[in-house]
């Protein structure tokens, strides 16, 4: 089923914020008026693309997600995700083109560990280029590989080094429980 543009934006900004979330907080988000957000809210929800978790709160379900396009993914899908990968398939950081750094992530929970301590010059060189949402790609991640793209122009500095991690780790914690279904 094709989702109108509003239904879509309102589904996109459920799932950037990965949290449950009150109506009133998803028309800030979109920027779109509170009665129009939750006269479609009902509609996603009977839809099943929408849950309400707890009184008041609303948050995407799998189906909405694959609405989206993002691929449904189950246990054996998340260990895969949060596996070491081989040191060519690592991240490697780098400070410029040709300037490697000698630091390198070989899962997602070492890439969270190294966001921190790499120099805040390669994070933005790297944010600039795309070159993490390609390495989420190759991994697999397509959602992870969306949320960062999405990050693009929003943040930069100590900021961007903070919403990048808090994503991967949000993330990384989001497949852990997975893997145990």
């Amino acid at each position: 089923m094709n989702l109108s543009p509003v239904k879509r934006l309102i589904l996109e900004t459920m799932w950037l914020m990965s949290k449950p979330a009150k109506a009133k907080e998803i028309a800030e988000e979109t920027g779109l008026g509170f009665p129009s957000v939750m006269m479609h809210i009902i509609g996603l929800t009977r839809m099943g693309y929408v849950q309400t978790p707890e009184r008041g709160y609303y948050s995407i379900t799998e189906k909405g997600k694959r609405a989206l396009g993002f691929p449904q993914i189950n246990g054996k899908t998340a260990e895969k995700l949060l596996a070491y990968v081989p040191m060519d398939k690592a991240f490697h950081f780098y400070a410029d083109v040709g300037k490697p750094l000698s630091v390198y992530a070989t899962s997602l929970q070492d890439f969270c560990e190294k966001i921190l301590k790499v120099d805040l010059a390669s994070i933005e060189f790297h944010a600039n280029r795309g070159d993490f949402e390609n390495w989420f790609n190759g991994l697999g991640d397509i959602e992870l590989a969306r949320k960062v793209f999405l990050l693009k122009g929003k943040a930069s500095g100590e900021e961007l080094r903070r919403i990048l991690y808090e994503t991967v780790k949000n993330r990384c914690a989001e497949l852990a429980a997975l893997r145990l279904q």
